[in-house]
């Protein structure tokens, strides 16, 4: 898989989980343990297209966000 389409699936799936973890919490009794680890996985997953994104402007200087 190309970078780029990689950190597109990344982006995806961390939107997804924004809606669950919104999901979540607008239930009547939102499970803490749910959000916790679903925040967890989604900043994993910014930390990763962030790691890619400082590994792409590393290799390439001119590279714009």
């Amino acid at each position: 898989m190309p970078m780029q389409e990689h950190v597109e699936s990344l982006r995806s799936k961390h939107a997804r989980l924004e809606e669950l973890i919104q999901e979540e919490l607008h239930r009547p009794l939102p499970d803490q343990g749910v959000i916790s680890r679903l925040k967890k996985e989604k900043l994993r997953i910014k930390e990763q297209i962030e790691r890619i994104r400082g590994a792409q402007t590393r290799s390439d200087p001119l590279a714009t966000h």
